[in-house]
């Protein structure tokens, strides 16, 4: 029986098979069976040697790189071999010049890459719109602009970035940067998105005070001129102020805007002119600097110098004003004549005078030859050179040859031409003394009723030139007129032929859209017209033109949330109470002297309500006080209205009218009301308080 030695013993063959079983498992491995094997050190049995017909354990072998090593305890390996069996986790380096190379074998690598955020590219974009608009002012290319980029879920930044840049520069950008916000409103930006963007102003307040010293104020005043250009509501302090923590910069600059700038007297006017901005700048300075850069032109010569003047002044549809002033300079001082009509020639050459505002020019001057000839004789002849001179070099238009027009009639007739002279002095004299009887005498005595709408057109027109005082005094001569003399046809009337010359106006007065919108939301609001008024005025303009949309503009001011008192209190007038109030102030004043007070001291309060065209309320208040306390004191106090002329014969009817037409509802609280308002009816007849006009009541038995 052959030895046992040299054989493997059945624990090694059992090993053996395990390991042979891993090697095929192992697929990916280099190694060989024979290699996994003398890996495992198989030993001969105690006391012998293998023999040479067995397995032989091999102690050294080399790698397939032909690299001699040692092999390592446990078998591991030493450089150049193999690792030891069952080393999964070996980290294994690809040689690239080994001819068995296969690239499917390299580890993947990701590629880093740069992603773009949307917002970071929107927010690069919009700081070259606002330079350049800073450099331009030019808002229609800033719109423009800004649609392009598209985005427009990200505008909210784009006004945080405007106003965040403005807050760092100089009074002028401040000012461009709210008109752009304006002009940005609801056409390109969102109400919604205005108000997302100027909360991010607020949530960043605390970052901007650290670059800028003053930013709590300069913040709230863009948050208070927001409010007074109506692109932000007042509601959104309140808002704004709950979702902000109370102890951050931003609640600082809701308190600011609310206590210093939208709780003041007047303080519409105040923030619109606190940035002093070339979008507000008045008519009387335009005409100043024109006037200024004219005169140094006569001194310099300096062609190109003067045109440059021109258009930094930024009122490219005031050119009109230039022409007309150059060619009386040119009128006044003949030496200056040639050099002012090469400026004209230069300036229709360049485009800089568009031939609109040539013609309007010379057209303006044409209207005033009269009173100018007083100064100059030679004017008409002056002028009548000029035109053909201008027409002939081409840069005057011919149409100006044609026959003059003014509000839109043809060579009006002597007595509509006298008429309107009239009204406009009648109307200074109404500025100065803010006397409405006498002004309503005035009217009456020209006797031309049927001229209404034009006086009416005169009355606005000169008072959108003038302060908010004279706009104050003009509303509420209106709601005089109305109850006095001028009928709601006439009002219309007036008011469309305002609309119809609203292009016309705007050359003359920059904020004349704006203005007349005011005008007819406070006609409105005063029941000088009716909402369906303002439909019927749309209806009678062309679609498309500016007084078109200025209709739409009084629409949107009445329906705003408190448009009564809000547009009462328009140009801060002493009479822009809300209606509540001036009901409550009459009330006190019946009841002070019904109570035992003097009746020279009551008319002095009715007098000092400043409200004339209201006193029919007077009237009403004092009838139903004197049928509820069953004493005629009240009846005194009329007398002494009427006699001093402080409550008309209109007023003293409207005021008995209303409370015909509401007698059966006063019948409810008053059993014997229409019994005792026939005695008062009877009264007031016999002492002509009331129009002939009036119609009694049936009176009950």
């Amino acid at each position: 029986m052959a030895s046992s030695e040299g054989f493997l013993t059945d624990g090694q063959r059992e090993l053996l098979k395990i390991a042979s079983q891993n090697a095929e498992n192992l697929s990916s491995s280099p190694k060989s069976q024979s290699s996994l094997l003398s890996d495992h050190h198989v030993k001969a049995p105690a006391g012998g040697k293998a023999q040479t017909a067995g397995i032989a354990v091999r102690h050294v072998r080399r790698s397939h790189s032909g690299k001699y090593g040692k092999v390592k305890k446990d078998g591991a390996g030493g450089k150049g071999t193999w690792g030891k069996l069952l080393d999964t986790d070996i980290v294994s380096h690809i040689d690239r010049h080994d001819p068995n190379y296969d690239s499917g074998e390299e580890p993947y690598q990701l590629v880093g890459t740069t992603v773009t955020d949307p917002l970071d590219e929107f927010k690069k974009a919009v700081v070259s719109i606002i330079e350049e608009y800073f450099s331009n002012g030019d808002v229609e290319l800033a719109s423009s602009d800004l649609k392009e980029l598209g985005s427009c879920e990200y505008y909210p930044y784009f006004i945080k970035r405007l106003v965040s840049v403005a807050m760092d520069r100089h009074d002028k950008e401040k000012e461009m940067a709210s008109v752009l916000l304006s002009a940005l409103y609801a056409d390109v930006i969102s109400p919604a998105q205005i108000r997302d963007g100027f909360f991010i102003l607020l949530e960043s307040a605390d970052d901007l005070a650290v670059d800028i010293l003053d930013a709590v104020d300069i913040l709230a005043l863009f948050l208070a001129r927001a409010v007074v250009d109506d692109i932000l509501p007042p509601a959104f302090l309140a808002r704004a102020k709950k979702a902000l923590p109370e102890s951050s910069k931003g609640v600082q600059v809701i308190q600011t805007a609310e206590k210093s700038y939208l709780s003041a007297p007047h303080h519409a006017e105040l923030v619109e002119r606190r940035w002093g901005g070339s979008t507000h700048i008045t008519v009387e300075e335009v005409k100043k600097k024109i006037a200024d850069l004219l005169r140094e032109y006569v001194d310099s010569g300096d062609t190109l110098e003067a045109c440059r003047c021109i258009r930094e002044l930024g009122v490219s549809f005031f050119h009109h004003e230039v022409v007309k002033r150059a060619l009386i300079l040119a009128m006044e001082i003949r030496s200056a004549e040639p050099p002012m009509l090469k400026l004209l020639k230069e300036a229709a050459e360049e485009g800089l005078v568009s031939s609109s505002q040539m013609v309007k020019g010379f057209s303006r001057l044409a209207e005033s030859l009269d009173d100018l000839a007083l100064d100059i004789p030679s004017a008409k002849a002056l002028f009548q050179s000029f035109v053909p001179k201008a027409i002939s070099e081409g840069w005057l238009d011919a149409s100006l040859t044609k026959p003059a027009t003014e509000d839109g009639e043809i060579q009006e007739d002597e007595k509509v031409r006298k008429y309107k002279k009239e009204s406009v002095t009648i109307i200074h004299e109404y500025f100065l003394s803010d006397d409405i009887p006498e002004l309503i005498q005035s009217l009456e005595d020209l006797g031309a009723p049927e001229y209404n709408p034009i006086f009416l057109k005169k009355l606005i027109t000169l008072a959108m030139d003038r302060k908010n005082r004279e706009k104050e005094m003009a509303s509420v001569l209106l709601s005089a007129l109305h109850i006095e003399i001028f009928s709601t046809e006439d009002i219309v009337n007036g008011f469309v032929m305002l609309l119809e010359s609203a292009e016309d106006t705007a050359l003359d007065i920059l904020d004349a859209s704006n203005e007349l919108a005011l005008f007819l939301a406070r006609a409105v609001i005063d029941d000088v017209l009716a909402p369906l008024n303002l439909e019927e005025i749309g209806c009678r303009l062309p679609p498309k033109c500016s007084g078109s949309e200025t209709v739409r503009m009084a629409r949107s001011l009445i329906a705003a949330r408190h448009a009564g008192e809000r547009l009462l209190r328009c140009w801060g007038g002493g009479t822009g109470w809300a209606v509540e109030d001036a009901k409550d102030k009459i009330m006190k004043l019946l009841e002070e002297y019904e109570s035992g007070g003097v009746v020279s001291e009551a008319c002095q309060c009715i007098r000092d309500l400043g409200m004339p065209f209201f006193n029919h309320e007077v009237v009403k208040k004092a009838l139903i006080m004197a049928m509820e306390k069953k004493n005629d004191r009240m009846l005194d106090l009329l007398q002494e209205c009427f006699s001093e002329g402080l409550i008309t014969i209109n007023q003293m009817t409207k005021g008995f009218t209303r409370i015909k037409d509401g007698l059966d509802d006063l019948a409810l609280d008053i059993p014997n009301a229409k019994e005792k308002f026939g005695f008062y009816v009877e009264h007031a007849q016999s002492n002509g308080w009331l129009l002939p006009s009036f119609d009694s009541p049936a009176t009950d038995a």
